[in-house]
């Protein structure tokens, strides 16, 4: 064999293993992927059951709910177009409030109910997942104001498009 022959062999063999190692790779993460749907993603595609998502939005207004053993709670994940009932078993974060920001991971059953097993709370009045900032300026119920940040209402939430800001941001 001629040294260039026997090159071009070693490069089509290190490629091979280098395309195997990558496959294998992926392969492995796949399983550890979780992948961030708004309420609206998944009125129009809802995962399979089992599959392991985040859910962000805000909490809606009035749907915080206690079970009678005090450990369960029901509440509603919303973009302000669409709303994602969510059943959480555990403590949740001192931060935890209706109508502001909230990402929740879990999956839904086979019964098609959305049970989370993490809950995360925003920490602080300005922060806002960036997923869940684009799905309200996509739905328009975003207005922007300095910075990119949303102007917000009295009560701490960002206000729906078209709403006036009454004068200057706070």
């Amino acid at each position: 064999m001629r040294r260039k022959t026997l090159r071009l062999y070693l490069l089509v063999a290190s490629l091979c293993l280098l395309g195997v190692a990558v496959g294998l790779a992926l392969f492995a993460f796949q399983s550890r992927i979780v992948y961030f749907f708004s309420p609206s993603d998944i009125a129009t595609d809802r995962p399979a059951a089992g599959r392991v998502v985040r859910l962000g939005g805000l909490v809606e207004a009035g749907s915080v709910e206690r079970s009678g053993d005090g450990s369960t709670i029901h509440f509603k994940v919303t973009d302000l177009t669409n709303t994602v009932a969510v059943t959480f078993r555990g403590v949740l974060p001192d931060l935890f409030r209706e109508s502001q920001g909230v990402v929740v991971e879990g999956a839904y059953g086979s019964d098609g109910n959305f049970t989370a097993t993490e809950v995360l709370a925003k920490h602080d009045e300005k922060y806002m997942p960036p997923e869940v900032a684009k799905a309200l300026k996509e739905s328009g119920r975003w207005q922007e104001g300095e910075n990119g940040q949303p102007i917000a209402d009295p009560s701490g939430g960002a206000k729906p498009a078209g709403a006036s800001s009454g004068g200057s941001n706070p």
